[in-house]
């Protein structure tokens, strides 16, 4: 099973990306370039965090026009696989593959700490492995994560079950000293309508061994693995 990960100039979680992916057996991680047209034959793709062409403009404006997203665009309207993880999250606002956008932190600060999320649904690919209502261990590292969309879009994220994690306190509560940045409704992912494009703003691939600290971002991985095996359809 082969998954693409995409690298832009600035990108700096590529390699822990690669590093999650090679965690899974049978599955063979391959980086693409920016400038590459093709994904190759792949199953799933992961836009990595870091701040691509260095966030000029805002986060995630410039590498939309990179050559290799018109293929992750077709890739992703086929029914593959996506995941965008913080500055991979707000590339996929910025194409299109997802509402919303990211904003500055409410508190204007750079936010690189450990947070608690809540599993708000088991119903993506990206969730199989969990539990609706389980609380994660992983860490964010952001200045512009600040989840923002408009009052009928957030609505809909709401009445459809697409709103995936959300920040909570260890206890699994809603509370604003557990918001890192301000995120609308407390939203750290979200899935598009197909519910096969995932974005979020906390960095799983950094949560997939103890020595890091927690184990819990492991899962979201091995669920893509366990859709794409099982041939499940969404």
């Amino acid at each position: 099973m082969k998954v693409a990960v995409v690298t832009f100039p600035g990108s700096n979680c590529d390699h822990d990306c690669y590093r999650a992916l090679k965690l899974l057996d049978g599955v063979e991680p391959h980086f693409r370039w920016h400038r590459d047209r093709e994904l190759g034959e792949v199953q799933a793709v992961v836009l990595p965090g870091g701040f691509s062409y260095g966030d000029y403009l805002r986060a995630g404006a410039i590498a939309r026009f990179s050559p290799i997203m018109d293929a992750v665009v077709a890739f992703a309207r086929e029914g593959g696989l996506v995941v965008g993880i913080c500055n991979g999250f707000q590339v996929l606002c910025e194409v299109g593959l997802l509402p919303g956008a990211l904003l500055r932190n409410e508190s204007l600060r750079f936010r690189s700490h450990e947070v608690h999320l809540r599993v708000e649904t088991t119903r993506t690919p990206f969730t199989r492995r969990y539990r609706k209502g389980q609380v994660l261990r992983v860490p964010i590292a952001h200045g512009e994560g600040n989840y923002h969309a408009e009052p009928e879009v957030l609505a809909e994220l709401e009445g459809t079950d697409r709103i995936v994690f959300r920040y909570v306190t260890p206890a699994g509560e809603l509370s604003a000293e557990a918001n890192p940045n301000g995120s609308a409704h407390h939203i750290a992912g979200i899935v598009n309508e197909s519910r096969n494009v995932l974005g979020m703003m906390p960095h799983p691939e950094r949560a997939v061994e103890e020595v890091l600290g927690s184990t819990d971002g492991l899962g979201l991985f091995q669920s893509m693995v366990d859709h794409l095996t099982a041939g499940a359809t969404l």
